[in-house]
């Protein structure tokens, strides 16, 4: 929209001292006499820009303009500048970035410093430690299908392993616990499915657009949060690790031994991974409670010591 252009026109101005026309022309994807008629508009609503000749020169709002900078407080634009960048370092989207130097125009000069060391202080990253280029570039891809409504086609394989070919109108990008998550219309279910990020390969945007449906992830948010059937676990670690279980568990969860031992009593799903997580806590640590699971894990253990009984010779 041109009010959206002009606007952002504006902001971006207050932050730099000069800017030329062919670079605003190229932000905004529109011809350098379609930026000097925004010019002219801005003006004549008020808004001095003046342009500035020689090797600094350009585009510039006369430094005696001042706009309102009321309307948010100092903690509201540390607060939206957090998230903002946060997102942003994840999608690398111009409008983010947009609006971002907005609200940075709205803090007054003297108090930039203030915000810059407060929004410092608190860093929203979304991306799970380990996230690769590729998953990155996913990410990106999805936004902008849902952002212009185009179709995308990728493979999946769901939760038991099975593999199918999938069409689907992306509608939002969920981030929950540690991971990412596509809510979509499948048309091969013919129903609204929610889709784990790691298990969409050959991710690709069609030609084809779609008129979004009216639909909340939230109805559907039995796919991400199903709750399984839970195990109480009460688990012994040694002293050595100590570091390692306070970093795992909250506090609530632990009760210490007059020998430094550590008590962690919790709750976690009952599934494979469960015995995988226990035994990656090495010999530090022992499962006292429930006794079926104490079973389990010796009989993993026997299993995993006849595969390293013998010695192998590699060529």
């Amino acid at each position: 929209m041109k009010l959206d252009r002009l606007l952002s026109i504006v902001i971006m101005l207050l932050n730099r001292e000069r800017m030329q026309a062919k670079d605003l022309a190229e932000h905004f994807d529109v011809s350098i006499r379609t930026i000097y008629r925004d010019i002219d508009a801005i003006n004549n609503a008020g808004i001095p820009i003046v342009t500035h000749q020689g090797n600094k020169g350009g585009l510039g709002i006369v430094d005696s303009y001042t706009l309102d900078r009321q309307i948010l407080t100092l903690q509201d634009m540390v607060s939206m500048l957090s998230v903002l960048k946060g997102m942003n370092n994840t999608f690398k989207d111009k409008n983010l970035q947009d609006a971002i130097e907005k609200i940075d125009a709205l803090v007054p000069d003297n108090k930039q410093e203030y915000v810059k060391n407060h929004v410092d202080q608190i860093v929203i990253d979304v991306m799970p430690w380990g996230t690769s280029s590729g998953q990155k570039k996913k990410m990106v891809l999805l936004q902008q299908a849902i952002a212009n409504k185009r179709l995308v086609k990728f493979s999946y394989r769901d939760g038991n392993g099975t593999k199918s070919s999938r069409t689907v109108e992306p509608m939002t990008m969920i981030f929950k616990a540690t991971a990412w998550y596509l809510f979509a219309y499948c048309t091969l279910r013919n129903d609204f499915r929610l889709f784990r990020l790691t298990r969409i390969k050959q991710l690709e945007m069609l030609t084809e657009t779609y008129v979004r449906q009216i639909a909340d992830y939230k109805q559907y948010d039995s796919s991400l949060s199903d709750k399984p059937q839970m195990i109480q676990l009460v688990i012994k670690f040694s002293k050595q690790i100590r570091q390692t279980a306070e970093d795992y568990f909250d506090e609530s969860f632990l009760s210490y031994e007059k020998n430094g031992d550590i008590i962690a009593t919790f709750e976690l799903p009952e599934n494979d991974w469960i015995q995988s997580y226990l035994l990656s806590l090495g010999e530090h640590a022992e499962v006292l409670k429930p006794q079926k699971m104490r079973h389990l894990l010796k009989e993993k253990a026997k299993i995993i010591c006849s595969i390293y009984k013998h010695d192998i010779q590699l060529s």
